[in-house]
């Protein structure tokens, strides 16, 4: 077997252990538990078994019921990853029981020491999960569940996942009221870790890419498996009212290449089958950054199994991205193609922003917006494009070192700027 699959394995075993750590030290803060441990913990205070053999039957459970929802080519097809759920299952439980027996020591008296716990407990919890997503070579058995039937509903997995945890949690009160005349186990801290651990995820995530070399992931996009050899592209990042659209056509009619802006929307809904009015409406942007870290905050699934619609469209413009590059010299203006394309010798990186009052001046004489809604039109603006860059990325949007060019357009002209570029063009060709 490949070295580097028997790592990415020991790499997922760690993160079962430390998401079973996390999870552990959430309980033991006494606030309730984690979503997908809910209706365990609480089976577990009123039986003889432990929430980690409660664990295991659950999962176990979720592994039969996956079959009433697949096809019989879908279980050929997922037959490694559907079986490998088994003893995962069983590990997991086994990590919890353990973890839980080496917190015996943690008893927080106060509801101050509680929340700190809570806290850790999320931190650790995330921790785990970001370095179960980027070992990438198995699905716990919740996960794989809400998978199959996101695939057999067609729903997007984020709303299923957001449902499922729900469902637990409302079946573990029920539980609790039924068997111990009240509600134990689920309390604050159960929708404090589920609106917070997501966002912690995708903190944590972009530390990770420390590892890629030794689970041997490129640390570049998977793009650059598609060389632009013999063609030279630009990439345009840029603040609202920055005027890189005009620099993008100025630069186009000075080089005599293509332009790459507004094109993507017509080029996307066909790639995609996406509407074009959606594409328009939510290009670029995503509608609630904390809600889109809430919904992914557990998937393990490969990036293909749980795709919502923006991940859909995102995907669509980067391959489309890519196409392009490999076909023709060109200007791109957004879209993330500075990453999308990642270090490649003839990509020339541009980053143009400007002060408040020269955007807000541009924004009113040459974008037609109405002067007292410049300013909070370009905030809004950038805000989405900083969202949606840095969620998709894992990347700084603006950050000086991943660009060639940083160019203040409220202090040089756009005809300077294009001068600068075009140097920097011809010496490449």
């Amino acid at each position: 077997m490949d070295k580097y699959i028997v790592r990415r394995y020991l790499l997922f075993l760690v993160s079962l252990f430390i998401n079973a750590f996390g999870i552990a030290f959430i309980t033991k803060a006494l606030l309730g538990t984690s979503p997908i441990t809910s209706v365990t913990y609480v089976l577990s205070m009123f039986t003889p078994l432990t929430i980690g053999q409660w664990t295991v039957f659950l999962n176990l459970l979720f592994v039969v019921c996956e079959l009433f929802f697949m096809t019989r080519s879908q279980v050929r097809k997922d037959l490694q990853p559907y079986l490998l759920q088994i003893p995962i299952a069983l590990c997991f439980g086994t990590f919890i029981d353990i973890s839980m027996n080496m917190l015996y020591w943690l008893v927080p008296a106060s509801y101050v020491s509680q929340l700190v716990s809570l806290a850790i407990g999320c931190i650790i919890l995330a921790l785990g999960i970001a370095l179960e997503v980027k070992a990438n070579v198995a699905m716990m058995a919740g996960e794989f569940f809400v998978r199959v039937i996101s695939l057999r509903f067609k729903k997007e997995f984020g709303y299923v996942k957001l449902g499922f945890d729900i469902s637990l949690v409302i079946l573990a009160c029920l539980l609790s009221l039924a068997f111990m005349d009240g509600i134990y186990g689920v309390r604050e801290g159960t929708v404090i870790a589920a609106l917070a651990v997501g966002p912690v995820v995708h903190f944590v995530s972009p530390y990770y890419r420390r590892i890629d070399n030794w689970i041997r992931i490129s640390q570049t996009p998977a793009s650059e498996t598609a060389a632009i050899s013999g063609h030279t592209v630009i990439t345009i990042a840029r603040e609202y009212g920055s005027g890189g659209h005009l620099l993008g056509e100025m630069l186009a009619k000075e080089l005599g290449i293509k332009l790459y802006d507004k094109e993507f929307i017509t080029l996307a809904a066909q790639k995609s089958g996406i509407d074009k009015d959606y594409i328009t409406a939510n290009e670029q942007s995503i509608p609630s950054f904390w809600l889109k870290c809430i919904l992914s905050q557990s998937c393990e699934a490969p990036l293909e199994s749980s795709l919502s619609t923006d991940d859909v469209l995102f995907v669509a413009e980067s391959k489309i991205i890519q196409e392009v590059a490999a076909r023709e010299s060109c200007v791109i203006v957004g879209r993330c193609a500075d990453f999308i394309l990642g270090n490649q010798p003839k990509v020339i990186k541009v980053f143009c922003y400007s002060d408040l009052a020269s955007a807000c001046k541009r924004c009113i004489g040459e974008y037609g917006i109405k002067e007292e809604a410049a300013e909070t039109e370009i905030k809004r603006i950038n805000r989405n494009r900083i969202a949606h860059y840095e969620y998709y990325t894992g990347m700084k949007w603006g950050e000086p070192h991943h660009y060639h060019l940083m160019l203040n357009t409220g202090t040089i002209s756009l005809k300077t700027a294009c001068t600068l570029i075009k140097d920097i063009y011809q010496k490449l060709l």
